[in-house]
């Protein structure tokens, strides 16, 4: 039965993940996108872990996906407005994402599982200690995720202004 829900899990967030990517609208991959974070969320229940899939519920299905829904719709993605890219932007386009692609794979690679965690005892499914690991020890990666979210809505809401020409 277990299994069976973790293959059906699987499948619901494979399939939306690629639907979220190849998708042409949009607003269409952002639902997708959503459905894709509640699969998430379904695997996170399988591992007894309660507080992080409502957490993510929460955060990602609420929150983040209110933020990029805004962001689509001030952009106003329409094909006619949309001007072709030089070859140069293309080309500048797919180095970049070949850097990230061989940092994110050497980062995976050298990657060792920290098994102190394992062995020290802590329930880290307690708010408590989940509040104290991430205030105490990962203070700085949160503080840099707001900063990056508060940096991209602002980045959305410049792109999005019209310029006005006066005469």
């Amino acid at each position: 039965m277990i299994t069976t829900l973790f293959y059906i899990l699987s499948a619901i967030t494979l399939a939306t993940a690629f639907l979220t990517i190849f998708s042409k609208n949009p607003i269409h991959s952002a639902i997708y996108l959503v459905l894709c974070f509640f699969s998430i969320a379904g695997h996170y229940l399988m591992f007894n872990a309660q507080f992080l899939a409502i957490v993510h519920v929460i955060v990602y299905s609420g929150a983040i996906m209110i933020l990029m829904l805004f962001t689509i719709m001030l952009m106003n993605l329409n094909k006619e407005d949309e001007k072709n890219k030089s070859v140069l932007t293309q080309i500048a386009a797919v180095i970049a994402f070949c850097l990230v692609a061989f940092v994110l794979l050497a980062t995976f690679v050298k990657a060792q599982p920290q098994l102190e965690y394992v062995t020290s005892g802590k329930d880290f499914q307690s708010i408590k200690i989940l509040g104290q690991v991430l205030l105490n020890e990962y203070m700085v990666p949160f503080e840099f995720a707001s900063v990056l979210l508060l940096v991209s809505m602002i980045g959305a809401v410049l792109l999005s202004k019209k310029e006005h020409i006066n005469n």
